[in-house]
């Protein structure tokens, strides 16, 4: 297989697995109340389904990096899509709620690997001139998959029946295993390097701590006292893995990449950002059906605006961060990111519903470009020895902001309750209001460590699409300038 159709492939390849990754975190939220009425329990009893997938998630992410170098980045991520494939049956072949979440446990544990180390690959077998244009394959997935879960999952469990909605990953996963022995070249195993057990400990029970923690605070039967502990708790062992990461010679989550000052952003204002388009996908059904009496049918597909705007934005985000620097394009497009939230909380019902639409095909015109920019800044000036460690620690932040974007979303709604107070109780349109500009001040701050980005930062791949002539060894010299 020729070298130029592997290099154009891969990409797809790894999209692929991004996408069936995230539809499934997010697919099963309108199927709900079917799933509880199968299993005999509550509607609300079903959101452990979601939060056991997402917790596994984040904590097994460390782990990806090490694995795939011991046994191979090919036969992790063709074992991960077997794996991924047999949960998805299990879950379909639920008949209680015990038996789906330990299925869908397992199906975290291969999506922590699958899609981890299908990035990987990609960062091994790209050159850095064609970077731009694979992170941007790889991203529009993850952008897309949580806007279009819900509607997707209330068209199979309407039309269809639940069971659909974790059936339809057996074809997509056939195929997606024979392109990736097709595709992924082999790559010998590394022995020599131990698993760093400690590291791993400290950093997953500080990761689900912080998950786990920020989830109860939005649990009306608990005090603040237990998601207080959960999350000091969290922090304290954060610190604990950030001092031992330090200190051992191989660490799981290696620090190393944050040195350099463009990787250095998109692990900081980088998670600040997904974190509140993390938010919005979470808040807006909940607007549009709460606030302003829509169905969930309606109410999705005014929320598939979005998703236009991440269709139509896709073909020229390369061609912007060839034309635009890095540090324009993060400020001047956060900026209009952060507008279109605030924006949010101006919508009412009598609001004209093209305007409704308007403003969320911008918001996803913003969100698709701010996230192939942070995607591709990560990795623009990390050298090739160094990219194992920095793709294990931006999953695991990318992660972490995706999934405190809906803890975060939640808790704006509660704490804007708790501010307006009313007898009957309930949410309102204007507890809505509150949630999104808390959550576009969350969006403002991201765009302030942009801020803080050299000009030249990220420029060695823009640079090489015009002059293929520069060489590793200057890249690497530019890097160390940038930090």
């Amino acid at each position: 297989m020729s070298g130029f159709f592997r290099a154009s492939a891969l990409p797809l390849l790894v999209a692929g697995a991004f996408f069936m990754e995230n539809l499934d975190g997010t697919v099963i939220v309108t199927a709900m109340p079917q799933m509880a009425a199968s299993f005999g329990v509550q509607p609300v009893d079903m959101s452990i389904g979601v939060s056991a997938y997402i917790l596994t998630l984040t904590v097994f992410i460390p782990a990806s990096g090490w694995i795939a170098n011991r046994f191979g980045a090919r036969n992790i991520f063709a074992a991960a899509l077997v794996l991924f494939t047999l949960a998805s049956i299990l879950c379909a072949l639920s008949t209680s709620l015990p038996f789906f979440t330990a299925a869908r446990i397992l199906q975290g544990f291969a999506g922590a690997l699958m899609v981890p180390v299908g990035r990987l690959v990609v960062l091994r077998n790209t050159a850095k001139a064609d970077l731009i244009k694979a992170i941007a394959t790889i991203t529009w997935p993850g952008l897309a998959a949580p806007v279009l879960g819900p509607p997707i999952g209330g068209f199979i469990t309407t039309y269809a029946s639940w069971h659909w909605i974790f059936i339809l990953n057996l074809p997509l996963g056939i195929i997606a295993l024979f392109f990736a022995w097709r595709l992924i070249p082999p790559e010998a195993a590394q022995k020599g390097v131990p698993f760093d057990g400690l590291g791993f400990v400290l950093t997953g029970v500080a990761c689900f701590g912080l998950m786990f923690g920020l989830d109860r605070v939005n649990s009306t039967q608990l005090s603040w006292l237990v998601p207080t502990l959960c999350l000091a708790g969290s922090l304290a062992l954060a610190a604990l893995a950030v001092r031992h990461a330090k200190r051992f010679a191989y660490p799981l989550v290696d620090l190393w990449a944050l040195q350099i000052k463009s990787y250095a952003v998109t692990i900081g204002g980088g998670t600040l950002f997904r974190m509140a388009i993390g938010a919005v996908p979470f808040l807006l059904p909940l607007l549009f059906q709460i606030g302003f009496g829509l169905n969930a049918f309606d109410a999705g597909l005014l929320v598939l605006a979005v998703f236009a705007g991440n269709l139509l934005m896709k073909p020229f985000t390369s061609a912007i961060l060839y034309r635009f620097r890095f540090r324009t394009t993060l400020v001047v497009n956060g900026l209009l990111n952060a507008a279109t939230i605030f924006a949010c909380a101006l919508l009412t019902p009598q609001t004209p519903t093209w305007l409704i639409v308007a403003l969320l095909f911008v918001s996803g015109l913003t969100r698709s470009m701010q996230f192939t920019a942070l995607n591709t800044l990560a990795f623009s000036e990390v050298p090739q020895p160094r990219m194992n460690g920095a793709n294990t620690l931006f999953n695991m932040a990318q992660q972490m902001g995706s999934g405190l974007g809906i803890a975060i979303g939640a808790l704006a709604l509660r704490l804007a309750e708790m501010l307006m107070p009313r007898p009957d109780g309930g949410v309102t349109l204007a507890d809505f209001h509150l949630a999104f500009v808390a959550i576009g001040v969350i969006a403002l701050l991201a765009v302030l460590d942009s801020f803080t980005l050299g000009g030249e930062a990220g420029n060695v791949i823009r640079q090489k699409k015009s002059h293929p002539a520069i060489s590793e060894k200057t890249m690497a010299t530019k890097a160390r300038q940038n930090r």
